[in-house]
């Protein structure tokens, strides 16, 4: 079947050509503009490389790279987003693993890239040069490779995963259609678009759906805030860090009666956060779950009037997920925790170039996320912990999650994570890294005593670290691997 995902883009035009499609700064582009421009550079690309090729973009979120991406699909290339805020090393293994040849880059990230591959600058005059427009998007098929997202390389070096064409459709319309997104909503995107997350579930959702994004570059509250109250925005995707700090911002004199409902995935949202947002904002936030291997959204809440509590929800349309054993690989009853497994077109095709590490990852169509969880009763289902982050100690199983939950609620606490360190007598230790809120302080035995309190006591942490502020991925992940070894 032949198929390019930058139908969403020239179908939307097509609609609604004089809508505006994204605002940065104060620049707004239609959908006429904007299918315009990607067909300039697609026309363009295509001096630079074949059909097939991969190209990798290198930008923050701006209107650039939205040109390039669609212009990108459109060529039938492969886009290969990277993290501009990576350095030489990193970028060399990725440009190598996925053999992109053509990079583009602006003045941020470009002296990152190595001399064998030809940069193209949106910071510099006619980048993309003189070349005639694409007329037609290039016939390629349904499973062609349209993406390879890089993960983030926690258990060794980042590998690609390849999404399709299709399958980067069906996601973004089905998980649109979940949140029960309008065309007249306007979508915050401060998820980087190099991400899975700002890309899939923001980026393509809102265009599939002829919304409106406003691109932010780099989050810091008060950019989002003034961004927000500026153009109306009334959807709100974010990680827990995102919304901790939205928590605690100062929001006077910002008017953010448009905003109507938030999404939030890529980790767990404490429910002392997850509570406060919806009592600050007055809007609900839908948890959902998915993967770099997964293009995204593989469960959602079905509704702000049908949503449980800290779970990310049910499976959307035509995936399947089961909680199994982990040693076994058997299906668990309701209740009990092991890994999540999905299977569907949410799945990958496989890592680009790296049979032995997709043959690992999925079995039997069954991809292994690494995830525990569980399901309850009415087929929620909610995540515990990632499998790594597990700590054993005397035997017990402890989920950092659950005592994290319990530091959230510390009146001291700003932000939580537990690790656990080696320890020769009960295998694991339990170490609570801190950050406090402004003008806070506590004392250690206080804060074990409290813990103890609310935990059984195998489960509480035994020390007691305090940061200026905990360790984040370009996504505000909290990066564990960096406390375990500070730890």
């Amino acid at each position: 079947m032949t198929f390019n995902l930058s139908v969403i883009l020239t179908e939307s035009a097509r609609r609604e050509p004089d809508k505006t499609a994204v605002i940065f700064g104060d620049r707004k582009v239609g959908y006429a503009e904007l299918n315009a421009a990607a067909d300039r550079a697609a026309g363009a690309l295509l001096r630079h490389a074949s059909p097939g090729d991969r190209v990798a973009l290198m930008l923050p979120n701006r209107v650039e790279f939205l040109e390039c991406y669609f212009g990108i699909l459109k060529a039938g290339l492969v886009a290969v987003p990277i993290n501009p805020l990576l350095k030489s090393a990193e970028v060399a293994h990725i440009l190598a693993d996925s053999g992109a040849r053509v990079v583009i880059a602006g003045d941020l990230s470009a002296g990152e890239v190595g001399p064998d591959v030809l940069v193209l600058n949106p910071d510099r005059p006619d980048y993309l040069g003189a070349a005639d427009p694409l007329p037609w998007a290039a016939s390629t098929s349904a499973d062609d490779t349209a993406v390879i997202i890089y993960t983030s390389g926690t258990t060794g070096r980042p590998k690609g995963a390849e999404l399709t064409h299709f399958q980067l459709y069906l996601n973004c319309s089905l998980s649109g259609e979940r949140f029960d997104t309008q065309p007249d909503d306007v979508a915050l995107a401060v998820l980087p678009f190099f991400h899975v997350y700002g890309l899939s579930s923001v980026v393509n959702v809102s265009i599939r759906r002829t919304g409106t994004i406003v691109a932010v570059p780099r989050f810091e509250p008060k950019l989002v805030l003034e961004a927000m109250a500026a153009h109306r925005v009334s959807v709100l995707a974010g990680v827990p860090t995102m919304y901790h700090a939205l928590l605690h911002a100062d929001t006077s004199g910002y008017d953010l009666s448009a905003l109507r409902i938030g999404s939030c995935g890529g980790a767990s949202m404490p429910e002392a956060v997850l509570k406060g947002v919806e009592e600050k904002f007055g809007i609900t936030v839908l948890e959902g779950y998915g993967l770099s291997e997964t293009g995204s959204t593989a469960t959602m809440n079905p509704s702000v009037d049908d949503r449980r509590l800290l779970s990310i929800g049910k499976p959307i349309w035509g995936v399947d997920v089961r909680v199994a054993a982990t040693d076994t690989g058997g299906e668990l009853p309701v209740g009990e925790i092991g890994e999540i497994l999905v299977r569907g077109h949410v799945v990958m095709k496989g890592y680009h170039n790296n049979p032995e590490a997709t043959a690992a990852a999925i079995t039997d169509g069954w991809l292994h996320t690494g995830d525990l969880g569980y399901r309850d009763a009415d087929g929620f289902l909610y995540v515990v912990d990632r499998i790594k982050d597990l700590i054993i100690r005397g035997g017990f199983n402890v989920y950092p999650r659950e005592v994290e939950e319990v530091l959230y609620g510390h009146p001291a606490v700003a932000e939580a994570a537990v690790v656990g360190r080696p320890d020769e007598r009960l295998g694991e230790e339990i170490v609570a890294v801190l950050a406090l809120k402004p003008g806070a302080t506590f004392d250690d035995a206080e804060l074990i005593a409290y813990c103890r309190a609310r935990l059984a006591d195998y489960k509480c942490p035994r020390e007691v670290r305090v940061l200026d502020a905990l360790p984040k991925s370009a996504t505000g992940k909290l990066l564990k691997r960096e406390l375990r070894a500070a730890v």
